[in-house]
């Protein structure tokens, strides 16, 4: 199934749900996606308090549909009591990351969980097991968006976490995402004190196909937004790009020097549907290229 419309946040801000104060002050940092964490974030003793900070939370976000809650691993008690938090809280996340999934039977017993308690948000799942990458188009065609935990699986793996050593995961999700349709979303930048190490982690994952990017520190959100989201004059070449092969008949034409034909349309077509997806559901609250033109995707049509 191909969803290429759908809104896929670039900027992903993981916080623990440890204080509710520090969760609540997140909201200002302009990720497009606010991550609470009940994960690996939490120490084991603490999951549940999180929980009552997590419902505290919710109930304060200015915009909960932009709100993600990453769940425990399926199979624990902890997912138990996560899920019990989610059907009962009476403000609804937007989005679920999901951990530890090592097959789509996994995403669809939460997702059909979830939904018999009438919650019905986008499930994220992180790709973190051997298990997982062996069954990605399974796992993408049943999820909604996939996110790399590079950290879980080096371990697994017994490698360090390189380039080299994820690029198979990287190159595996990418085409998974591209056959069905699902976000696809790169691991956190673990050297925070080498912005040189994350600009050069973006641009190779954007060769790649990927959309967005996790973080776990609100420093690094303006390089990651600068990088991810859409750009204005990328979404104005796209839509001339279309306009171009429309006026040869669906054929090749010249635009500014270079052959464009169909090929170029299709992916020309796909920008423009996701900038428009984004801009609608994520815009209204980024400082930078859409509220500097001052204009939403319907003005643009």
């Amino acid at each position: 199934m191909t969803r290429t419309g759908r809104a896929v946040p670039r900027s992903l801000l993981y916080t623990p749900a440890l204080r509710l104060d520090q969760v609540v002050r997140a909201w200002s940092y302009d990720a497009d996606l606010h991550v609470m964490d009940l994960e690996d974030a939490v120490p084991p003793g603490r999951k549940a308090a999180a929980r009552d900070v997590c419902r505290a939370a919710l109930e304060k976000a200015p915009e909960p549909a932009n709100v993600a809650v990453r769940v425990n691993a399926l199979g624990t008690m902890d997912a138990v009591h996560d899920l019990l938090l989610l059907a009962e809280c009476p403000v609804k996340p937007g989005f679920v990351v999901m951990t530890m999934v090592d097959s789509a039977v996994e995403v669809t017993l939460l997702r059909d969980t979830l939904a018999s308690a009438g919650v019905r948000p986008e499930i994220y799942v992180t790709v973190e097991t051997p298990a997982a990458l062996a069954r990605i188009d399974a796992i993408a065609e049943a999820a909604d968006g996939l996110i790399l935990g590079s950290a879980d699986l080096a371990a697994t793996m017994g490698v360090e976490i390189t380039w080299a050593n994820m690029l198979p995961a990287r190159q595996a999700m990418a085409l998974a995402s591209a056959r069905h349709g699902a976000a696809c979303v790169d691991t956190a930048n673990f050297r925070l004190g080498d912005p040189a190490a994350l600009a050069e982690e973006i641009a190779r994952t954007v060769e790649l196909g990927f959309l967005g990017k996790v973080t776990v520190h609100p420093a690094e959100l303006d390089a990651i937004n600068r990088a991810l989201r859409p750009r204005p004059e990328e979404l104005q070449r796209a839509r001339r790009v279309t306009e171009a092969v429309e006026a040869a008949d669906g054929g090749v034409a010249l635009l500014d020097g270079s052959m464009v034909g169909p090929p170029f349309a299709r992916r020309a077509r796909a920008t423009v549907m996701l900038g428009d997806a984004w801009a609608q559901r994520f815009g209204r609250r980024a400082g930078g290229v859409w509220s500097e033109l001052g204009e939403t995707a319907d003005d643009r049509r």
